[in-house]
């Protein structure tokens, strides 16, 4: 019996945001998300990685803003109207995340996803949970929370206290 209970909790749909990253489409879970702001200047850390921008003051919380373009190695893009910033709030901490734009909130039925495929030593796969597919389009879905708190990611925590 307990088997059906995870198959009626696993037949749900998942709602995720979807925003862009050069070319591609990635989606993430939308309960992670806080809101959605144009991109805006920020103050920059000394010794931060590349990937970390700096730091906004979002009503009175110091949020760390990474680049998702230079943390993927898509290339640093120049900032305009529509590049923002996905402020998430994962675990007890608040980070903020530029993209190249977000596209739309979708629901994907667990039939629509399917596995992250191999790609071997070249490609790091652990932050992906899969392929989502409507219609034509291909949606990269990306493990946020583990992403961002991943061993690299500690190095946001270590950013914010030596500034």
């Amino acid at each position: 019996m307990q088997a059906d209970q995870g198959q009626t909790a696993e037949s749900a749909s998942r709602e995720l945001l979807t925003f862009t990253l050069g070319s591609e489409e990635y989606g993430i879970d939308i309960l992670k998300v806080q809101e959605i702001r144009g991109y805006e200047s920020v103050t920059t850390i000394a010794h931060a990685p590349e990937f970390i921008k700096g730091v906004i003051n979002l009503r009175g919380i110091i949020v760390p803003i990474v680049d998702m373009r230079i943390k993927f190695k898509l290339g640093n893009v120049g900032y305009d109207q529509t590049t923002v910033v996905i402020v998430l709030n994962i675990g007890s901490r608040v980070v903020g995340m530029v993209v190249d734009g977000v596209s739309d909130v979708i629901a994907l039925k667990p039939e629509q996803i399917k596995p992250a495929p191999e790609f071997g030593a070249s490609l790091d796969t652990k932050y992906l949970l899969g392929l989502g597919t409507i219609d034509e389009r291909m949606i990269i879905l990306v493990d946020i929370e583990r992403l961002m708190t991943s061993r690299d990611m500690e190095l946001i925590e270590a950013a914010e206290t030596a500034g």
